[in-house]
């Protein structure tokens, strides 16, 4: 047996190993958004807020990413930081207003690479509407796909977006990509029809149009809600048997779920 082909298959082997390490993640409905923050003293969408979540066993963890004005991605959820808007200053000025912890807005890049230390916790990548242009939107979704291709994450990332061309995009540039759609105004049908992995709407739309549940699935696709904080609507949704509940207070659904 030679050495090349006792190297092959050694190759193999890391492979499939570290395939199926990476599908190995949580399925306990908990989406915590911008991290788990809310009970910790974090800024959301934090490094420190990311690595809570991880800890408390979230399935996935939501983020917010926006393009500085010299193409840099980051992790914030407002258009602006500390009175800065993000799309009109560079990365090097957002690094001189820290964050609250200490810690600097985090680049996407950064973000991700935290996330795939882990195999347990999914990335719910938010890619916001750009405030300056569509095209600029459509750039974001391009540089988005781009970096998670570059870094191999498209396992731990889920796409979701208020605008539906910047879904569109996404879809476009990896049709194998998980896109969910947030603005609440398509049915599941619309979405199915589009190439959506599913919808993740507001509870309020999703309590006027409850049927909507059962289509989606029946349509093999997902139902994620947000922003879930109260319990008698984390009661109602677990009833439901929605895949994803996206609350400020992952703790709270924690405790009813156990």
């Amino acid at each position: 047996m030679s050495y090349q082909f006792i190297f092959t298959l050694g190759l193999c082997a890391c492979l499939i190993s570290c395939t199926s390490q990476k599908m190995e993640f949580h399925k306990n409905k908990v989406i915590a958004h911008r991290g788990a923050w809310k009970a910790n003293p974090y800024p959301q969408n934090s490094l420190a807020s990311l690595q809570a979540a991880i800890e408390l066993g979230c399935e996935g963890s939501e983020f917010d990413v926006w393009m500085t004005a010299d193409g840099v991605l980051v992790a914030n959820h407002d258009a602006d930081h500390e009175e800065m808007v993000i799309e009109e200053v560079t990365y090097a000025q957002l690094l001189e207003k820290p964050l609250a912890n200490g810690e600097k807005v985090p680049t996407v890049e950064e973000y991700l690479k935290h996330g795939m230390k882990q195999s347990k916790t999914k990335l719910i990548f938010e890619i916001k509407p750009s405030g300056v242009s569509k095209a600029k939107g459509i750039e974001l979704a391009e540089k988005s796909v781009a970096i998670v291709k570059e870094l191999g994450a498209e396992q731990w990332v889920d796409y979701i977006t208020f605008d539906y061309d910047i879904a569109l995009k996404v879809i476009e540039l990896d049709p194998n990509a998980n896109v969910a759609y947030l603005r609440g105004d398509k049915t599941p049908q619309e979405l199915k029809d589009d190439g959506f992995f599913g919808f993740d709407y507001n509870i309020k739309k999703v309590k006027e149009n409850p049927h909507w549940i059962k289509e989606a699935q029946d349509l093999n696709m997902t139902v994620n809600v947000w922003t879930v904080n109260n319990e008698e609507d984390m009661k109602w949704l677990l009833d439901q048997d929605v895949d994803f509940i996206t609350t400020d207070e992952p703790e709270k659904l924690f405790s009813i779920i156990k």
